[in-house]
């Protein structure tokens, strides 16, 4: 299958009213056999914690209409006790599919250990996602938009940081078996610079769901306040995508959003 590299010359990230948003995918979801769409679902939490079903069902919408036949995997990988089948029941995803749709557990999947393109990896020379991330035609990052706290300081989860689902608990655990521990040391915002340069430059493209902005007063993803903002910002590239949303949420680039930036400059150059 083809795999995109990171490009620089994506198009544009694009701003619309909620209510108006219509997904007009990458080139490569043309008549694709197989598409990957990793939302934002992995806790029992209606949204802003999680994606909407309006945002996923406009993005599976547009996806159906550039390729009538592909088979679309909804891949994720939960955050609690609770399982992905019960959270998307709940969440009312099911009510989406149509029959080239299915939704998959990512840590039921097989694993592929993928080297870390960095120039200068922050922690991991290489980490371990689905295979299935090569093996599809196009990847798409469908992200909620939160801020929370850690070690005093904020983190932005847009659709960057929503592709931590893909990577296997069993590998990446710490104290709980439930989360992903081992991947905020020594700090998210390094280790996604790694996050990115080995399974985030696959990904095509990507949707933050901006309608209404999470917000927590802690660390804690689940437990916070909302703003309304109305908004979806998509586009093919993660970290513009991410960037874009920020300044409409009204928050600052992220430090790790402007590192791998200059990482990506640097790796261009080399």
């Amino acid at each position: 299958m083809p795999v995109q590299s990171e490009s620089l010359q994506a198009r544009s990230p694009q701003v619309d009213n909620t209510a108006d948003f219509i997904y007009q995918p990458p080139p490569s979801a043309q008549n694709a056999q197989r598409i990957l769409v990793k939302p934002n679902l992995g806790y029992p939490v209606s949204p802003p914690v999680t994606v909407s079903m309006g945002v996923i069902a406009a993005v599976l919408a547009g996806l159906r209409q550039v390729s009538p036949h592909a088979e679309i995997l909804i891949v994720e990988g939960v955050c609690s006790p609770v399982s992905l089948e019960k959270i998307a029941s709940r969440n009312g995803l099911y009510a989406l599919l149509d029959e080239g749709m299915q939704v998959i557990d990512a840590d039921t999947l097989p694993l592929k250990e993928y080297l870390n393109r960095s120039p200068h990896p922050a922690r991991f020379s290489s980490m371990f996602a689905p295979a299935l991330l090569e093996e599809v035609d196009c990847r798409i990052s469908v992200g909620a938009f939160k801020r929370t706290l850690l070690k005093d300081a904020p983190l932005i989860s847009a659709s960057l940081k929503n592709l931590y689902g893909l990577f296997p608990r069993s590998r990446y655990k710490a104290r709980s078996a439930n989360s992903r521990g081992q991947l905020h040391r020594p700090s998210v915002p390094l280790v996604l610079q790694d996050v990115y340069f080995t399974i985030g430059h696959l990904f095509d493209g990507a949707v933050v769901d901006g309608d209404r902005k999470f917000v927590s007063r802690d660390w804690k993803p689940d437990r916070g306040e909302t703003l309304e903002l109305g908004k979806v910002i998509w586009g093919d590239d993660l970290l513009a995508v991410d960037r874009e949303a920020c300044r409409v949420g009204g928050e600052e680039t992220p430090d790790y959003v402007k590192a791998i930036e200059l990482l990506r400059q640097q790796r261009g150059q080399a």
